[in-house]
């Protein structure tokens, strides 16, 4: 008889060469462009860590998310849940053993919570599909949950609309606990929130790590966000991973020119950069360029860069980069 596989050392997550395309509605009546949203994508989120997603507008964070959340099958590649092929588990299977496992904490919580729902109804939900306890337990759960982000007892009661933006994102952040899960994935849950609100959030996000130890996928086109947050950061361009490390590593010794470029763009009170404007011919997702994705806009770029992408550099630490010409090493920044 086969042992059961020790699965404790896994990752939660794994994704291995994903690509993802999509038909877009160019192209010919016979023949529709492909819109290449992931190519060779390659991550891991371990338990109690958080990943920062950081990139441009269309580089594909949002489609990597919901491949992580199981809301997108890849085109091609693997995507592994403790160390399972998530899509090769049966559809009830991905339901309870996955689903209930991970949850989501959408952009705008105005147009995430129906309106018609109050929040009892809201919290409930989730408890009440998966057929979690009996209904006073899930009640007692449903308060649990308005406690744990810190909302009044009194907005159990209350509509979405009733609710300012910051607690409507509490209750959406309440939602995506409520079956206890290991894995939150929250797509830019701050970008529609007030700046004084944001903080607030934050704050909160970063309690749960502690208290609950999630692991956690935060998703921003703020870079200085994501390295108040994260453990780890992966920055997209085009599609494509081109750099992954340490959130001290990559703000403090970025190696790829993407990612000096994109930290420059972003101001911080600690530190004084001089902002790098990129020239050149933003690519197509339905025609991306050959070789390296960046390289229509690097100021580096060269012949060698437009033969294949770079295969990844880096040490034992963990730093990993795409790129032909990276920028020279430097001490990185302390966490």
């Amino acid at each position: 008889m086969t042992a059961p596989k020790d699965t404790s050392m896994d990752p939660l997550v794994r994704l291995d060469s994903v690509h993802v395309r999509h038909r877009a509605r160019s192209g010919g009546v016979f023949h529709r462009d492909a819109v290449h949203a992931l190519t060779g994508a390659s991550l891991e989120v371990r338990g109690g860590e958080v990943l920062g997603l950081v990139g441009e507008s269309g580089c594909g964070k949002s489609t990597l998310a919901r491949v992580v959340t199981g809301l997108q099958r890849p085109t091609e590649g693997t995507v592994y849940f403790k160390g399972q092929d998530l899509w090769a588990m049966s559809a009830a299977e991905r339901r309870s053993d996955f689903g209930a496992k991970v949850g989501v904490i959408f952009q705008d919580p105005s147009t995430a919570l129906n309106p018609r729902l109050p929040v009892r109804r809201i919290l409930r939900d989730p408890l009440d599909v998966h057929g979690r306890g009996t209904r006073v337990t899930r009640e007692q759960r449903v308060e649990e949950l308005l406690d744990l982000v810190g909302l009044p007892g009194h907005t159990i009661n209350s509509l979405p609309g009733q609710l300012s933006g910051g607690q409507r994102q509490r209750v959406a952040i309440a939602r995506a606990l409520a079956l206890e899960p290991e894995l939150i994935v929250a797509d830019e849950p701050t970008s529609a929130l007030d700046v004084s609100v944001r903080a607030q959030i934050l704050n909160l996000l970063v309690d749960l790590r502690s208290r609950l130890g999630l692991g956690m996928v935060f998703i921003s086109h703020d870079v200085q966000t994501v390295r108040y947050l994260a453990d780890r950061i992966a920055v997209l361009y085009l599609g494509r991973v081109i750099e992954e490390g340490k959130a001290a590593q990559i703000a403090g010794a970025p190696r790829h020119p993407y990612t000096q470029a994109l930290l420059s763009a972003t101001p911080s009170l600690t530190e004084r950069s001089q902002r790098i404007v990129l020239n050149g011919p933003v690519p197509s997702a339905t025609n991306p360029p050959s070789g390296c994705p960046f390289r229509t806009r690097c100021w580096k770029a060269d012949d060698a860069c437009s033969t294949e992408f770079p295969t990844a550099s880096g040490g034992s630490d963990g730093h990993r980069w795409h790129c032909v010409h990276p920028q020279q090493a430097v001490e990185p920044l302390a966490a």
